[in-house]
């Protein structure tokens, strides 16, 4: 089978994905672009990201994906912040890039309404603004030749749950020791994303994301057969699988939970056997949509616990995620994972305190204009990203909750993962989330949300309350729930809490 790349409803062969990326590579490098710099990149999911994303490696320059539902002002700060050099965009979504560029930047602009040509959008443009239409650039430029050099990646922008988002910029590795950082990394990537030279995978997660990005890198250069959908769809994930003998598949877990709403028709009906490898990064999995998720697709389900900053540093398979419920796994590789208490000690197994991690076979980092933060989350040339956790006796990585989505309600430190976990596993519940809002008693008291499967269920907050006693302790079960029929998350399936705090404490003289 040759190898082939297909995003949507385009398929190139391999060769023809590398001479198109080459010819991109080459424009750039016409425009004045050098190894370090940065392009912008503010599309879907698109054959021509993932020929952008290849010739950046190619010349040795990063990219920075923009999520596509960022309004102007946040588009304008990423632009800003990660000095890019070049912004790639699509004319469906050119509306709100043209609020969010305000100083000279070359755009380079795909046309993907046929009822817009893209020459009609430069009206709105200041007269020192150039524009340039994607496919009439690209079909002037030539291969690139240039020589070797060690390709940079994506630089993520962290979600910005308190104050701007920062970029996270990873060093480059010297080319003498390429070769021996890329054989490290291949083990992480084995472990953790499942992706082998000559595999088919399957990405259904959006790209501007890190992990996805990070997905794709890798299966641009490994995989005999590379699919990139253009949205998440449940049935079409089985589909596809069967199709094109997918053996690794990207989810996470709101995707598992609406693949799981499927009728069992429909489950049934795919030829899913090839699969050997399902790779699930970016928010921690409930236990029960684990355990039926392994009962459907078998022993197969992968977890990491990752970030942008520290890279993927545990794994756990499916008959330890069965026998360990709810851990992260253990360290991958050469990864190192230690735990602190508020005094800076060393914690015990069992005992809770903050997770720093690291993972040897990534580069170190710093974020684009301010070092200063990466010194604040670093102890023992090890960081931290927040995350509140414990290894147990087994040296497994239990996962509790966000630093700043811990609740502290009469001076004990309740996590709203433990109690989602619960609610999630309700057959009746879709979806929710549990946050902490003032309370002149107890500083703060618990607040459920609730998104039920339908809103007629006859759920209601005396149920709820009744169904969770037996289950976990009573100072953990909120005494409001508030139903919703839909709550605020991005495309990686992580709510956005800040978003169901905000109307809480935005009056409060304390903040959290």
């Amino acid at each position: 089978m040759s190898a082939s790349i297909i995003a949507g409803l385009d398929t190139l062969s391999r060769d023809e994905f590398t001479r198109k990326s080459d010819q991109l590579a080459y424009g750039l490098s016409q425009m004045g672009i050098e190894q370090g710099d940065v392009i912008a990149i503010y599309m879907r999911n698109r054959m021509e990201y993932l020929q952008l994303i290849q010739c950046c490696r190619r010349l040795g320059i990063y990219y920075c994906p923009i999520n596509w539902h960022f309004t102007a002002d946040e588009v304008s700060f990423i632009v800003s912040d990660s000095a890019a050099k070049v912004l790639f965009t699509e004319s469906d979504l050119v509306d709100t890039m043209l609020q969010a560029i305000t100083g000279v930047l070359p755009i380079i602009c795909l046309n993907t309404d046929s009822t817009k040509k893209t020459v009609r959008v430069t009206q709105h443009l200041p007269v020192s603004t150039r524009i340039l239409d994607f496919e009439r650039w690209c079909e002037k430029q030539i291969p690139y030749e240039g020589p070797a050099v060690s390709p940079r990646g994506h630089m993520a922008y962290t979600s910005g749950t308190t104050g701007r988002p920062k970029g996270v910029v990873r060093f480059a590795v010297p080319m003498e020791k390429l070769e021996t950082q890329q054989k490290f990394m291949e083990e992480v990537v084995v472990n953790a994303l499942g992706l082998k030279a000559g595999c088919n995978a399957l990405l259904p997660a959006p790209i501007y994301h890190s992990g996805p990005s990070i997905f794709t890198q890798v299966s641009l250069r490994v995989c005999n057969k590379f699919i990139v959908m253009p949205r998440f769809d449940p049935e079409e994930v089985l589909r596809l699988i069967e199709a094109h003998r997918i053996n690794v598949v990207y989810l996470v877990p709101i995707m598992y939970v609406r693949m799981l709403k499927l009728a069992d028709s429909i489950r049934n009906k795919y030829d899913l056997t090839s699969l050997n490898f399902v790779a699930s990064t970016g928010s921690p999995c409930p236990p029960e949509v684990k355990r039926q998720m392994i009962e459907w697709f078998g022993p197969i389900i992968y977890e990491t616990y990752a970030s942008s900053e520290a890279g993927m540093i545990t794994g756990i398979g499916a008959a330890d995620a069965l026998r360990k419920p709810g851990s992260a796994g253990k360290p991958i590789g050469n990864g190192i994972i230690k735990i602190y208490d508020d005094q800076g000690n060393l914690c015990a197994p069992l005992q809770t305190g903050k997770i720093y991690v690291h993972q040897p076979a990534y580069a170190d980092f710093t974020y684009k204009n301010n070092p200063e933060a990466r010194k604040k989350i670093e102890r023992d040339g090890l960081i931290t990203l927040g995350d509140i956790g414990y290894l147990d006796v087994d040296g497994f990585l239990f996962v509790c909750d966000r630093e700043s989505d811990m609740v502290i309600s009469g001076g004990v430190n309740i996590y709203p993962a433990e109690i989602e976990n619960e609610l999630l596993s309700h057959p009746e519940i879709a979806d929710c989330a549990v946050i902490g809002i003032p309370d002149q008693e107890y500083g703060e008291k618990l607040l459920g949300f609730v998104q039920p499967i339908s809103m007629t269920t006859e759920l209601s907050q005396e149920f709820l309350i009744n169904w969770l006693k037996p289950k976990i302790a009573g100072y953990k079960i909120p005494r409001e729930f508030r139903f919703q029929a839909a709550l605020p998350r991005d495309d990686s399936g992580k709510i956005v809490k800040r978003k169901l705090r905000q109307p809480f404490w935005e009056k409060s003289p304390r903040k959290v």
